[in-house]
């Protein structure tokens, strides 16, 4: 194994990948009493048009496949109820589905061998059947009418919408009950036959383990599996926009205060001087320093009744663009958006602000490593956005200079933003 010392972090990062592909990655925490352990797919809900394993025409499946394709992998076709065989072993399993992955996990320190061995049997095992596709779709249903009536999960849902033309990222995750109601067990297996090859799948192991030995443990289950070699896999790519798909909208729900976000379309192809790490890094930096907590415009805008607590900032990054949502609670909607607007219009940043937050990124770097999850979240994350694992943010960190940070303001363009109000029922 390949061993990589995380800078200024007192940790080692164990690196290997397989015959078959799969890329393993861990890193052994001794002070703690516990393991956390993900076995990922990198495949997503915007991955509906591909090319199918074996085939040789482009297919478009149903939207919201990749989280359906989730829940069917813990069916098990000898009636195994894997929730109960971790539960019987003091372990916690789930799994959850993003616009690009698709992470099964469990946590918990006792039966770790037994455990890990059977985590990647399970995902390794699909069984689908016209009945439990059929079972399935009705239980899923209820789940996205039930996100219907959460305020901010229609808002988000709508931001994405609204803000993107071409990308299936405007796409729920979970799809919506006309596409879910259209998935077939051959929809399923040509997805995860296509996605779930080792090559395309990664396991992140944190906590108090011995890494050779939990290589071992996978490696071993691994040799059971026969597999062919997959090719690359070849997914539709999207010319997509920077104008936003709709300027505004406005809907009325069951709540209590009006929400309202505006949502930044930013193009990061417009500075190539930079990596994207950093250019992400530092669009983070000024928003949180200009609408953030602490933000002096937040200050304002509590004092004056505008927002009734704070302002969520939420970051996604998708292919080219980088979208950058802010989110309140509000008595003023239209005040709101306009103080939003006139703050990003004319940002400047001193050197004293800069240099603080360069303190605080290393600190929070710092406290971060202390938590075996934020480890395995932050490696998946680096495979997933850059396919490599950053060993060394620290130092960027101190590398990092005021110059890059006003060459990303110089060219940052934020024209092209949404606005998005949920209004109480009237």
């Amino acid at each position: 194994m390949n061993k990589i010392p995380l800078y200024k972090l007192d940790l080692e990062l164990y690196y290997e990948k397989l015959d078959n592909g799969l890329e393993v990655y861990i890193v052994p925490k001794k002070n703690v009493n516990n393991i956390y352990v993900t076995y990922s797919a990198k495949y997503g809900s915007i991955h509906n048009e591909f090319i199918p394993v074996n085939e040789k025409k482009m297919i478009k499946v149903p939207e919201g496949i990749a989280h359906f394709l989730e829940h069917k992998v813990f069916e098990q076709e000898d009636g195994l109820d894997v929730f109960d065989f971790f539960g019987e072993r003091g372990a916690d399993v789930n799994a959850n589905t993003s616009n690009v992955k698709t992470t099964y996990l469990f946590s918990g320190p006792d039966f770790f061998d037994e455990n890990l061995d059977f985590l990647m049997d399970f995902v390794q095992k699909p069984y689908f059947t016209d009945e439990n596709v059929n079972k399935e779709q009705g239980i899923i249903e209820q789940e996205i009418k039930m996100g219907n009536d959460r305020p901010y999960s229609k808002l988000y849902e709508k931001i994405f919408y609204n803000t993107f033309s071409k990308h299936p990222v405007r796409f729920p995750i979970i799809g919506t009950i006309k596409s879910v109601r259209s998935i077939t067990k051959e929809d399923l297996y040509k997805c995860y036959n296509t996605f779930y090859h080792p090559s395309n799948m990664f396991v992140v192991v944190t906590g108090n383990v011995d890494p050779e030995q939990t290589l071992e443990i996978i490696k071993k289950n691994q040799n059971k599996r026969n597999v062919p070699e997959l090719s690359a896999i070849k997914i539709k790519s999207y010319n997509e926009p920077d104008k936003v798909n709709k300027k505004s909208e406005t809907i009325e729900m069951n709540v209590a205060i009006t929400k309202a976000a505006v949502a930044f379309k930013i193009n990061i192809d417009n500075m190539k001087d930079l990596s994207v790490k950093k250019i992400c890094s530092y669009i983070d930096y000024i928003f949180n320093l200009k609408l953030g907590v602490t933000s002096l415009l937040s200050e304002e805008l509590r004092t004056n009744e505008v927002i009734a607590d704070y302002m969520g900032i939420h970051f996604s990054h998708v292919d080219n663009h980088l979208l950058v949502t802010v989110v309140a609670d509000t008595k003023d909607e239209k005040t709101l958006i306009k103080k939003i607007i006139e703050t990003l219009k004319d940002v400047s940043i001193t050197e004293d602000e800069f240099n603080r937050y360069k303190k605080v990124m290393i600190s929070n770097n710092i406290l971060g490593s202390d938590s075996i999850y934020r480890i395995n979240s932050v490696i998946a994350s680096d495979v997933i956005r850059y396919n490599r694992v950053i060993t060394d943010r620290i130092k960027e960190l101190e590398e990092s200079s005021l110059e890059e940070v006003e060459y990303v303001i110089e060219n940052m363009c934020l024209d092209n933003y949404t606005t998005f109000v949920i209004n109480p029922l009237k």
